[in-house]
């Protein structure tokens, strides 16, 4: 699933995962405070981000797909928000240190080959305090239709994030099967790992 994947999933009419946030985030609708920064990595057509933004805080959203980043935009703009939205591989993104209230990652699954280095990245990211806040596919969403990388080698145990994240003080840590309904490409019962986790 590379750049032109997801440049041609964007491009396709409608938003992919549709506008709302994700129900696990949108369930921390009391912690975001006005003037909050987050960064929203993986963050597609900016459902996530422009929500945050509808929150008052000041998101930096982060994808690797211009088409999703135009798209982010134009959804900011329609939504009477803004965001900062930055097209960037995050393999090669020069990573703010130290500077983020929040960090969120919404089902972005890295290859094994870089996810360690990445996760390591977001809690640079993130200031003293700092929360994270992570939904993702385990393996068990093989068995499901309703979306996510369709490799287990791309998919979260809760072990591997818990030793991902050990760094951080984990509040909650879960594998739950939830009923997704985010647009065509996330519908159905899907099968996740939660986490929420403080610098």
């Amino acid at each position: 699933m590379d750049k032109s994947f997801w440049d041609s999933r964007y491009a396709e009419e409608g938003f992919a995962y549709g506008i709302s946030p994700n129900v696990f985030l949108a369930s921390f609708i009391d912690n975001f405070k006005p003037g909050n920064k987050v960064l929203v990595i993986g963050d597609g057509e900016g459902r996530n981000g422009v929500w945050l933004a509808e929150q008052g805080c000041a998101v930096t959203s982060v994808d690797s797909s211009l088409v999703g980043v135009e798209k982010a935009k134009k959804l900011a703009i329609g939504k009477g928000v803004e965001i900062e939205a930055v097209c960037a591989d995050l393999n090669e993104w020069d990573w703010p240190q130290s500077e983020f209230d929040f960090v969120v990652i919404i089902y972005v699954h890295f290859p094994p080959s870089v996810r360690e280095l990445l996760h390591q990245r977001v809690i640079a990211a993130l200031k003293p305090g700092g929360q994270l806040i992570m939904e993702s596919f385990t393996p068990d969403q093989l068995n499901y239709d309703s979306g996510g990388p369709p490799v287990v080698e791309m998919l979260y145990t809760v072990e591997m994030i818990k030793s991902d994240f050990k760094l951080l003080e984990i509040q909650q840590i879960d594998e739950c099967v939830t009923e997704l309904n985010e647009g065509k490409y996330h519908c159905g019962e899907g099968a996740v790992v939660r986490l929420v986790a403080k610098k």
